[in-house]
């Protein structure tokens, strides 16, 4: 762990992030376009145009749940 980041559950799994990341910012980390997912933090959603204004910390969980199309 650098001392540039933080510990935070991600899908489950403890990942580091960099510290004082949004939840944008993380979303363009992953390669995940935020028109195609939803993210919830602490068990609550972030609506989209929230996530520029929504900090990642430390011991949050963070859920990204994907979209997918079909017929």
């Amino acid at each position: 762990m650098s001392r540039g980041s933080v510990e935070i559950v991600l899908n489950g799994d403890r990942r580091h992030v960099p510290k004082d990341i949004t939840a944008l910012e993380l979303l363009a980390l992953l390669e995940l376009a935020p028109g195609m997912v939803v993210v919830e933090r602490n068990r609550e959603i972030i609506a989209r145009e929230a996530l520029d204004a929504t900090s990642v910390e430390r011991g949050d969980r963070i859920e990204i749940v994907h979209f997918v199309g079909g017929g």
